[in-house]
């Protein structure tokens, strides 16, 4: 089965067509000048989508600890301050 897909301008002309399908649990592609560019989902997909991205996410206090422990230089970044006016 292929996935459905829209042009850009398609999906601008039936949003409310693409969202239903997206509603149905179907995923709806949206192309521009022949590439992907975005889908559209179900907010019940893409909630489901976040909890699954942040249940991956290592906690804080792991990330601290894999902070290197010793005394030995590591490379800097070279930043440009930012200009502010006060």
């Amino acid at each position: 089965m292929t996935e459905p897909t829209w042009s850009l301008q398609d999906a601008k002309n039936r949003f409310s067509a693409v969202v239903d399908a997206a509603q149905r649990g179907e995923p709806q592609w949206v192309t521009r000048r022949g590439r992907r560019v975005g889908v559209v989902l179900s907010a019940e997909v893409f909630e489901r989508l976040r909890r699954l991205e942040k249940a991956a996410a290592p906690p804080f206090n792991k990330l601290l600890l894999e902070l290197p422990q010793d005394d030995q230089p590591f490379e800097r970044v070279p930043l440009r301050q930012r200009d502010v006016d006060f």
